[in-house]
C-alpha cells in the first residue's frame, strides 16, 4: 500500500523519517531512489548499515530527529515517515519539518498506527499494564492526522487504511484477501492508516 501511494520512484530524492533497520530504504534504493534515511538511534543507523551492505544498496544513513531534521530546505522529492509520529513527543513540529525539507510538488507519505481499532486497544492495555513502548505512544485518528498534515501547509491527496482484521492469526488469514478492498472505501476499523499528501507549488516559482 505504501509503495502503490508513493508510486515510482527511480531517479528521485526520497527521504526515510525513522529508518530503523532500513527495510523499506533499501527496497526504495532497489526500485531506483537516491534514499536517505534518518533515525535518532545510532543502534537503528547501524542495522541499516549492515543492511545496505548485504543488500548491496546505497543509502545516505544519518543520526537524528524528526522535530530537527539536518537536511536543507526543499531537498527531497518524496518524504516517508511509518510509525513515527506516534511515538515523537511533538508531532506538529516534526510535520512542520517534513514540510520544510520536502521540494514544492513533492510528496509526503505518513503510515500510523490507527487510533479506533482492536490492535490500538490491544496496544493500550499493554500500555496501562506497563509496556514502555505502548505506554509512550499516541495512536491518532484520520481526522487528527489530517489536521496535522494540513497544519503545515500540506494537501492530502489521499488516505488508505490496512489490517482489518483482529490479532490473531487465524482471522488475519480469513480477512487479508479483502484488506485491499476494504482500505481504498473506509478507515474504520483500520489498525493501519496511511496518508499521501503534496507540498503546493510555489505560484511565484513557476512565474
Amino acid at each position: 500500500m505504501l509503495f502503490e501511494l508513493l508510486g515510482p520512484v527511480a531517479g528521485k530524492a526520497l527521504l526515510d523519517v525513522g529508518c530503523g533497520d532500513g527495510a523499506l530504504a533499501s527496497e526504495l534504493s532497489q526500485r531506483g531512489a537516491a534514499v536517505t534515511g534518518v533515525d535518532p538511534d545510532p543502534a537503528m543507523i547501524g542495522a541499516a548499515r549492515r543492511r545496505a551492505e548485504k543488500e548491496d544498496v546505497q543509502l545516505w544513513l544519518v543520526a537524528g530527529k524528526s522535530e530537527a531534521l539536518p537536511f536543507r530546505d526543499g531537498e527531497f522529492d518524496y518524504v516517508l515517515a511509518v510509525t513515527v509520529l506516534c511515538f515523537v513527543p511533538d508531532a506538529k513540529l516534526a510535520i512542520a519539518e517534513i514540510a520544510r525539507v520536502l521540494k514544492p510538488g513533492g510528496q509526503l507519505i505518513i503510515g500510523e498506527l490507527g487510533s479506533a481499532s482492536l490492535w490500538a486497544a490491544y496496544r493500550r492495555i499493554r500500555g496501562w499494564l506497563g509496556h514502555p513502548l505502548w505506554r509512550a505512544a499516541r495512536f491518532r485518528s484520520p481526522a487528527e492526522l489530517r489536521r496535522l498534515i494540513g497544519g503545515a501547509g500540506l494537501s492530502v491527496l489521499e488516505v488508505r487504511g490496512a489490517a482489518y482484521y483482529p490479532p490473531c492469526a487465524a482471522a488475519a488469514q480469513l480477512l487479508v484477501a479483502v484488506d485491499p478492498w476494504l482500505g481504498r472505501r473506509t478507515t474504520l476499523g483500520a489498525a493501519f492508516v496511511a496518508i499521501s499528501a503534496a507540498k503546493p507549488v510555489d505560484a511565484n516559482e513557476v512565474a
